[in-house]
């Protein structure tokens, strides 16, 4: 189901990448694809039932999600979460009309030599998807992290589950940011102003969008085949 799951993200973004609009299937279908693959590993846990075996004796010990949790995966993907809210901010805040007047496509700036009208921008019209999507993710891993935690299972099925569950929810965060600071240089690399300030945010999205593609790939990997990034210890 979670092969499913991504099979069904990747035919809807196909679908999406139909859009007039070039930039749509980046801020539009990372999103979508995202919420399919959690959708994928929610189905596959609602599906699975606990293998029959001998009689199990219950321990008397709490379990807590961060006790599966993969601890370097999961704290890098709440970086990546933040530094993507904050460039949907900033995105949203300096977002202007574009030049057929539609509000929040573009970002005016003001130079010595004339004014600038650049796009595609992020700002509100595109930040919504990104915005939704990792919002409606976040609650349904948190969601499925206690449903796994608390359902009857060995420790390496609770494991597997909670690594394809981060990884679900580690394409919702690291894709869109790959698209959003993609989308974003490319404006910022158009500017003929800014100076030294424009090769710092060249630098920073550069950076960002590079480490986001590389952590998207990763979390895809954990999310279909989890049983592969299975250590001693989560």
């Amino acid at each position: 189901m979670r092969w499913a799951g991504a099979a069904t993200g990747l035919t809807v973004n196909a679908l999406v990448s139909f859009s007039p609009e070039s930039d749509v299937d980046l801020l539009y279908g990372f999103p979508v694809f995202g919420l399919c693959a959690m959708g994928g590993v929610f189905a596959a846990h609602a599906i699975a039932r606990p293998s029959p075996g001998r009689l199990r004796v219950a321990e008397v010990a709490p379990r807590r999600i961060r006790d599966n949790l993969p601890r370097f995966l999961t704290a890098a993907l709440a970086v990546q979460a933040v530094v993507l809210l904050v460039l949907l901010i900033v995105s949203a805040a300096t977002g202007s009309s574009d030049a057929d007047g539609r509000p929040g496509r573009a970002l005016s700036v003001t130079c010595p030599e004339g004014s600038q009208l650049l796009s595609p921008w992020p700002g509100p019209h595109y930040a919504w998807p990104a915005l939704g999507g990792l919002a409606v993710g976040t609650v349904a891993c948190a969601l499925l992290l206690r449903r796994v935690t608390a359902r009857c299972a060995s420790d390496d099925q609770r494991r597997t589950n909670v690594r394809a569950a981060v990884g679900a929810w580690g394409v919702l965060v690291a894709a869109p940011l790959f698209a959003v600071s993609l989308t974003m240089g490319v404006v910022v690399l158009g500017l003929s102003c800014a100076g030294g300030m424009k090769d710092v945010a060249l630098w920073g999205l550069a950076v960002t969008a590079f480490t986001s593609a590389l952590t998207a790939c990763h979390c895809l990997g954990v999310l279909l085949l989890p049983q592969a990034y299975i250590k001693g210890r989560p």
